[in-house]
């Protein structure tokens, strides 16, 4: 009975060794700990803005091609006031014409402008998985000398 106890409190003592020495390690790399996890929140703010910037890019395509069957029927419309010969027809027609063509415009501007934002955010993320790897890598070789390895 006195060795079995011999044997616990022994086991004991070197549990208790090796919480020690991790909670040291580990309360002396708070501050990598606490890097870790804002690089974490860096990706994922990426990543939602990496999705933000994909949905926007979708309706963008959905409006030019909006857009685009709107310039179809005021080009219907415009040879149909030539045929009717309705002066007032065509200009009306043809002020219709410019002003989808202008939002063809813009909208084919904000494509390109959320295509931009869309290739920066990805290069965003890139560098924060970037710097989350380093900084892992960091945490591994700073616990690995703490531990005397």
């Amino acid at each position: 009975m006195i060795t079995q106890s011999r044997w616990i409190g022994l086991a004991l003592a070197v549990a208790a060794a090796g919480i020690t020495v991790g909670l040291l390690g580990t309360v002396a790399s708070a501050s990598d700990i606490q890097e870790l996890h804002r690089d974490r929140g860096a990706i994922r703010h990426d990543t939602r803005e990496i999705r933000r910037d994909r949905r926007e890019l979708r309706g963008d395509t959905r409006e030019i091609h909006h857009d685009r069957a709107d310039l179809r029927g005021d080009r219907r419309d415009l040879r149909a006031a030539y045929r009717m010969g309705d002066p007032q027809a065509v200009r009306d027609a043809r002020q219709e014409l410019r002003g989808d063509r202008r939002e063809l415009r813009d909208d084919d501007q904000d494509r390109r402008q959320d295509r931009r934002e869309l290739g920066e955010d990805r290069r965003d993320r890139r560098h924060d998985v970037r710097d989350l790897r380093q900084d892992r890598g960091e945490l591994r070789r700073d616990v690995a000398d703490r531990r005397g390895r």
